[in-house]
């Protein structure tokens, strides 16, 4: 990623989560997909369509760009709602709230940029989470600002560096990620410069 390219959303996302993970997909272009992975692109197949509708008086739009010069990002909201000119951000995620604060984080800056974009100051958003079908109201206080202004300028330091960081130390989260095996390749019984050669291997075939 060049310097000049704003940082995805979604990778705000990534980075909270693990910021191994996040230099993983954006600076070494790494990626691999798992049963988490599969049912989130299911769930926003239908977002992605974009288009708008009205009920009971708020206007809803889907699959919304948003960016700001000022933080340098810029993503897709899943869905706006505005209430007459006032807009509240809505995420879609499979599974269920959790512990860590990762989507939070992603839709704080998806009103981050809301706001820049409108001048106005958005209280909270929502993420709905398919296992539960329920919405969760997220507050965007002064913490939750922080948090993710913090993040956003580590992700950019990151990427900046070039240097991918260690692995987090929530080693929990491990468990769920679909880079796990990318990530920890001594973990499956293979040494890394073994495991590194074996995948030029299979890229480059027998030009190496």
């Amino acid at each position: 990623m060049q310097a000049a390219e704003p940082i995805p959303i979604s990778a705000l996302q990534h980075a909270t989560y693990c910021l191994r993970q996040a230099a993983l997909i954006h600076l070494e272009r790494l990626w691999a997909d798992n049963r988490f992975t599969a049912e989130g692109d299911v769930l926003h197949a239908v977002t992605d369509k974009g288009g708008k509708r009205l009920a009971r008086g708020v206007r809803r739009v889907m699959a919304l760009p948003v960016s700001s010069q000022v933080l340098g990002i810029a993503g897709i909201c899943d869905m706006v709602e505005f209430n007459g000119d006032l807009a509240h951000p809505v995420e879609y995620k499979r599974g269920k709230p959790k512990l860590h604060r990762a989507d939070e984080v992603q839709l704080c800056a998806q009103a981050l940029c809301l706001e820049e974009m409108t001048g106005q100051t958005i209280p909270q958003g929502a993420l709905y989470y398919a296992e539960t079908h329920r919405r969760v109201v997220v507050p965007f206080d002064e913490d939750l600002r922080s948090i993710t202004l913090a993040v956003i300028e580590d992700l950019r330091a990151a990427l900046a560096s070039g240097v991918t960081p260690p692995p987090t130390t929530h080693k929990s989260r491990c468990r769920a990620c679909s880079l796990h095996e990318l990530c920890r390749p001594a973990q499956y019984g293979r040494p890394v410069v073994a495991w590194r050669a074996a995948r030029l291997r299979e890229i480059l075939g027998d030009a190496i």
